[in-house]
């Protein structure tokens, strides 16, 4: 089984809300190639407030190296995208509108039905693309989003970034992604897709984790 049934005319791809699926490493949509990593970024409320003002400030785009071209939020009413079930179904959003808000530069803070356009390069990968905002959650312990592709991208799909305060005081950071090919290049190698993504996911560990270390 794979997924690919709930359609948003707003993104290049069927399965909206997907990154959100459990058990998306397993039956990731068609095509796609799933990603998932998961780091705790410290402990306490300080920690988890300053890195969810980072997140939500696009701090972890910009701190991979995507330059932020274009931000144009919702010209309707916002909405607060599509979650899934256990099992794999659409649910009910969680999350009512919020009044928008700004960075120092005046930059729109991540809002459902953001537009953004983003160009740059993570070491040889090319990261340029039109991204939307397919939800977004802030809650007392809980706080992220997920942008999907729209136009210009190498791939097509989505990612998430969650930050969660969990009961024992720790904070983590989850990304999560499924990429399907799109350019010729990628078609043919898609093991640059694997590349790409995984530059893509230490990029924004730099970005919000202060614990942050390279490999050895």
């Amino acid at each position: 089984m794979r997924r690919g049934t709930f359609k948003d005319e707003t993104v290049d791809y069927a399965a909206v809300g997907a990154t959100q699926a459990p058990d998306l490493m397993q039956y990731p949509p068609e095509r796609s190639i799933p990603a998932e990593e998961s780091w705790r970024v410290g402990s306490g409320d300080a920690r988890f407030e300053t890195a969810s003002e980072a997140l939500l400030s696009w701090g972890a785009q910009r701190g991979a190296g995507l330059e932020l071209k274009d931000v144009r939020p919702a010209a309707g009413p916002m909405y607060s995208g599509v979650s899934f079930d256990a099992e794999g179904n659409p649910v009910a959003p969680s999350r009512s509108e919020t009044e928008q808000r700004f960075d120092s530069d005046g930059t729109p803070y991540v809002a459902a039905g953001t537009t953004i356009t983003v160009e740059g390069r993570v070491k040889m990968y090319n990261v340029d693309g039109e991204l939307r905002v397919i939800f977004a959650i802030e809650e007392p312990r809980r706080v992220g989003f997920a942008l999907g592709t729209v136009d210009g991208s190498v791939v097509s799909g989505e990612e998430s970034f969650m930050l969660e305060w969990h009961e024992n005081d720790e904070v983590w950071f989850t990304v999560r992604a499924f990429d399907r090919p799109v350019s010729l290049l990628y078609r043919m190698l898609p093991t640059l897709t694997r590349r790409r993504r995984r530059e893509l996911f230490t990029g924004y560990l730099r970005a919000i984790s202060p614990l942050y270390t390279t490999p050895a």
